[in-house]
């Protein structure tokens, strides 16, 4: 019986979500491209599953996730 190859694909990028010091929702892209505040964990979700495309693409991170837009410069 022949293996089943799995095919992988590269994620186009990781996207952190968590929460801020004034607990709005963040959502950072890894190497700082893109990210925004938002006013709901599902909003955040959606926002990084639209720009990866894809759900596995994001973390939730324990703590406080300041947005920092100056990183990807």
């Amino acid at each position: 019986m022949g293996q089943a190859n799995a095919i992988h694909s590269p994620l186009r990028s990781m996207c952190r979500i968590g929460r801020d010091s004034k607990g709005r929702w963040v959502v950072q892209e890894s190497r700082g491209k893109y990210g925004g505040l938002f006013v709901s964990r599902a909003a955040a979700l959606r926002f990084a599953m639209f720009e990866n495309g894809t759900p596995h693409a994001a973390v939730m991170v324990p703590g406080t996730l300041e947005l920092n837009m100056a990183m990807g410069a």
